[in-house]
């Protein structure tokens, strides 16, 4: 008997240390709503608020100098790194450029397993600003990422193998994705991009467990005005329909995709989502110049059950510069006016920082966080913005600030509750809008009715050196509710890193240069730094394992801003991304990165081409300079002016007509040029080559000396 009894008891403990012992990645609801005042970091923002900021505070302002590399993995992909690791149960997700997904040992950094989607090199051709990946969700065992290809893939957490997948978009259609999943209430939340390619945005709900469509919520009405089967069909018959009119929306399916900001307030049983520009860009191209074009440009509530409309607030009425409303939205509780208001925060594309009712919707206020031209302030009793004369470029070119890249872009923002400050990435970056003559739509293609030569016409010097001065980022430290910023922090270069804030004090943020900082959260003293090797556009992200914290980024330059202005960033190579982690008292030091080849010049006088170089020029800003930058700069791809396919006319035809390269995410171009157009962008390149041999001497300006206002729009 007693020989049962003990055996009852082995059994019964062995039982309940299986109980007491987490599945891998076994997060829920719970446990995500307590997420804020924990030590990992388990959704895109940490936790349902968004505000990435950690209650950790074993590092701090008064030790940071002690901070030092832990461990570094390097990837195999040297395009634009954006994700933020989540840190789930003594494991570190992360995501990277072509949607591959990682799990490491958080501790040691050992590689636990890898995915890649096998995403055809082809299909980079429809992503606007990188083939990049923000990152994974998790949820009850399964790890999810969104593919460049528009796919959901559930993945299972301890092994990376596949559980399930789902074709989210239509593949004869040039959309993409990019942003993080969020799950809410055992459903998986995913939207798209693809705006600029001529697109109609939604945002998908997933069964978790089975991958089954629970819900859709598309944010522009259905151009052949019929229902959609979809939770947005009553909202659009009874209100946003009409504010849409003919035009070439129609055509393209008006854009609004929603890339990138997805909230949940289980509360309110609320999803809030950011919606993105519409297409083309150009109001009155794309709606005739009429009506406020909803959802474009808006923060839209849904309820959370069925994704039915609640209530929508529009920060740019019938927007007409990319200004795109999928910034980083986050929640807090602030006392506003001696009462303490739920509220929710952004800092769009725009220029404004919003503070809003989240129950409502309601504006409660709104105050330029940068300097701005298209706009004098917003109207308290509409919350419409009031726009300058000519801000609509209706009278003739405007060149105004902020351009298509945004005052703020996708980069994350923080919040922190203990200084009440919200921490911004900001970008100043001028742009010079004015319409494109003779505007034709064309599928597949870049279409936004806007004439991107304007901003690639080399200006005089003055002019030059104006915009020089102009372009440069800012870590901005912003009161939400007196509306002002209390610090700046001046970065020479825009397009900086996202940011994380914690209780120890402190401010994390990379940027362009090739650095990772901290700052002193209430003073903007810089406190620590460390230099990376490549430039940082993701934001960091801190947890703690056995007793010690952490402080994590994916090192990596690219994305929008990275590809369309390259003039106004370092001068650098393409390197492979990495994931540096540190703690206090690391040694580790990551090898160097190895030195590209250098392309040598062209022997220019043994190169002709029988093309038409001023017409190439028209052709080349309005077909390539997306991806090659303005005036043929090189931008993140390789620098037309000394590649070899340059030096060969058939060469060329085979890469741009023929598809030579479309592996590698050159696809033919022979849908929008025939080969006598693709041979005048040759001669145009070589014109642009010979300037640059005639300029070039032993002591060549500096990368910025060439600055160009950034030529298109960011981050989707």
């Amino acid at each position: 008997m007693k020989i049962i009894r003990l055996g009852l008891a082995l059994v019964m403990a062995a039982g309940l240390a299986a109980a007491c012992q987490k599945s891998p990645g076994a997060v829920d609801a719970k446990r995500l709503a307590a997420a804020a005042g924990n030590a990992e970091w388990l959704s895109y923002g940490k936790d349902y608020n968004e505000q990435r900021f950690s209650p950790l505070d074993k590092v701090s302002a008064a030790n940071v100098g002690e901070l030092g590399l832990a461990w570094h993995a390097q990837f195999d992909t040297d395009r634009g790194q954006e994700a933020t690791p989540l840190m789930v149960d003594g494991v570190l997700y992360t995501s990277t450029a072509w949607s591959k997904v990682f799990a490491f040992d958080a501790k040691t950094g050992k590689l636990l397993w890898k995915y890649d989607p096998k995403v055809e090199g082809a299909k980079g051709f429809d992503a606007c600003c990188d083939v990049v990946n923000r990152g994974v969700a998790i949820w009850d065992g399964k790890v999810f990422v969104g593919t460049i290809d528009g796919r959901l893939v559930a993945l299972n957490a301890k092994t990376g193998a596949v559980a399930w997948e789902q074709q989210t978009t239509d593949k004869s259609k040039p959309y993409t994705i990019t942003g993080a999943p969020r799950v809410v209430k055992g459903r998986v939340l995913i939207g798209n991009g693809g705006a600029e390619y001529g697109v109609r945005g939604y945002i998908s709900a997933y069964d978790a467990q089975t991958g089954k469509l629970a819900w859709r919520f598309y944010t522009v009405p259905n151009p052949n005005g019929q229902p959609d089967g979809a939770a947005s069909d009553k909202v659009f018959a009874e209100k946003a329909a009409a504010t849409w009119s003919d035009g070439d929306w129609k055509k393209t399916g008006g854009g609004g995709t929603v890339w990138d900001s997805i909230v949940h307030d289980p509360e309110l049983n609320l999803v809030y989502i950011g919606v993105g520009n519409g297409n083309p860009w150009n109001h009155r191209i794309r709606s005739g110049g009429k009506g406020d074009n909803l959802f474009l440009s808006s923060i839209v509530a849904l309820n959370a059950d069925t994704g039915e409309y609640v209530w929508h607030y529009q920060t740019t009425p019938a927007e007409t510069w990319d200004y795109t409303a999928t910034q980083h939205i986050m929640l807090a509780d602030l006392n506003i006016g001696g009462a303490v208001r739920k509220v929710l925060m952004q800092a769009p594309k725009n220029g404004f920082f919003y503070v809003i009712d989240r129950a409502n919707g309601k504006l409660i206020s709104a105050k330029p966080y940068t300097n701005i031209t298209w706009a004098t302030g917003v109207d308290p009793a509409t919350g419409r913005p009031i726009e300058t004369a000519n801000a609509r470029y209706a009278a003739g070119p405007e060149l105004q600030v902020p351009g298509p890249l945004g005052a703020h872009n996708w980069q994350p923002m923080a919040f922190n509750p203990k200084t009440g400050l919200v921490y911004i990435p900001t970008n100043i970056a001028p742009f010079q809008y004015t319409d494109e003559k003779g505007f034709a739509y064309k599928a597949g293609a870049w279409n936004v009715a806007v004439d991107f030569t304007a901003n690639a016409t080399p200006p005089d010097p003055a002019t030059l050196a104006q915009l020089n001065k102009m372009i440069h980022g800012q870590l901005l430290a912003w009161d939400p509710v007196a509306q002002k910023a209390v610090w700046t922090v001046e970065h020479p270069h825009f397009w900086n890193a996202g940011v994380l804030s914690t209780a120890g004090g402190l401010v994390f943020q990379g940027n362009a240069q090739g650095e990772f900082a901290a700052y002193d959260a209430a003073s903007g003293k810089k406190l620590w730094s460390s230099p990376v090797g490549n430039g940082v556009i993701a934001a960091p992200m801190t947890y703690e394992l056995d007793g010690e914290q952490y402080v994590a980024i994916m090192v990596g330059a690219g994305g929008g801003g990275q590809i369309s202005a390259p003039g106004s960033l370092p001068a650098r190579p393409r390197l492979p991304g990495r994931l540096m982690v540190y703690k206090l008292g690391g040694k580790a030091a990551p090898p160097a990165f190895p030195a590209p080849p250098q392309l040598p010049p062209l022997d220019l006088n043994q190169i002709k081409s029988s093309g038409d170089a001023q017409h190439g020029f028209a052709l080349f800003h309005q077909n390539c300079q997306v991806c090659h930058g303005p005036n043929a700069s090189g931008g993140w791809m390789p620098d037309l002016k000394r590649s070899p396919i340059t030096a060969s006319a058939e060469s060329w035809k085979q890469v741009v007509i023929d598809g030579a390269n479309a592996s590698r995410g050159m696809a033919s171009f022979a849908r929008f040029l025939s080969p006598k157009d693709a041979e005048d962008i040759r001669a145009y390149v070589l014109s642009e080559a010979r300037t640059a041999a005639a300029v070039a001497t032993p002591a060549a300006p500096a990368a910025s000396q060439r600055a160009r206002a950034p030529a298109a729009g960011g981050g989707r």
